[in-house]
């Protein structure tokens, strides 16, 4: 029996390897495909010149052959939210983990506030390494085992070649400007949404606003989970994407 592909994309500042907790126990089940965003890891020097949503989703989507699910982490779940606006061929069910459509707070709309995106901006000007490390504190900030989440996720990224700052500075303002708030409710894939009920950067509080935008998706709240629940609680995060089996 042929399995389905699962295509996974990492989040800002991140690599392929961040998955490794999870793809163990997924590979009986998918044919897996971890993917860099451009600029990262493998795609260290393969990136658009005008760093967009809109172009990396595009280069993305051109490296996926069969259709498949695709799950995306943060940032990457922004990408893979585009991918199925502009290219819905490319996906049977969509997975946002971690994200939203829009991902700075704005007026009746949770999310990060624009200060906090603006002092990573020039934090990482000067320190490219202190602003990685504050980063991942703030997506473990919560969660129980936030000192050995953070020494994992850090052992995991030294295993590619980190980012170039222009590449993480374009990131960071797709990060401050994208919204798909208005393009979400023409998603026509099955999609779910995942959330950590702990995490501060896609805070609980969002998930109404976005299952009013987007009511035909479901979504599944990891409770004792930040912003990345596929390294605090691997087994229930790989239980949850076993669980979607049946829905393909």
């Amino acid at each position: 029996m042929t399995k389905p592909h699962l295509y996974l994309i990492h989040g800002w500042g991140m690599n392929k390897a961040i998955w490794q907790p999870i793809t163990y126990s997924l590979t009986e089940y998918f044919e897996i495909h971890l993917l860099d965003l451009p600029g990262y890891g493998d795609a260290h020097a393969s990136y658009p010149a005008n760093y967009s949503l809109t172009n990396i989703s595009q280069q993305l989507a051109e490296q996926i052959e069969v259709p498949g699910l695709i799950l995306g982490w943060s940032l990457g779940g922004l990408v893979a939210q585009q991918i199925a606006i502009s290219n819905p061929e490319k996906l049977t069910y969509l997975i946002s983990l971690a994200s939203t459509p829009c991902f700075q707070a704005h007026t009746k709309w949770p999310g990060i506030r624009p200060e906090i995106l603006q002092t990573f901006q020039q934090q990482l000007a000067n320190d490219y390494q202190k602003t990685i490390e504050r980063f991942l504190a703030i997506q473990a900030m919560g969660s129980t085992t936030a000192k050995q989440d953070i020494k994992l996720i850090k052992q995991l990224l030294m295993q590619h070649t980190s980012p170039c700052k222009n590449v993480l500075t374009a990131g960071l303002s797709i990060l401050e400007q994208a919204d798909l708030r208005l393009n979400i409710a023409d998603i026509k894939t099955p999609c779910t949404r995942l959330y950590g009920k702990l995490d501060s950067l896609v805070p609980a509080k969002a998930i109404a606003p976005i299952q009013q935008l987007h009511p035909q998706s479901q979504y599944y709240v990891f409770e004792k989970a930040s912003h990345a629940p596929f390294i605090s609680h691997p087994d229930e995060f790989s239980q949850v994407i076993l669980s979607l089996l049946h829905k393909i």
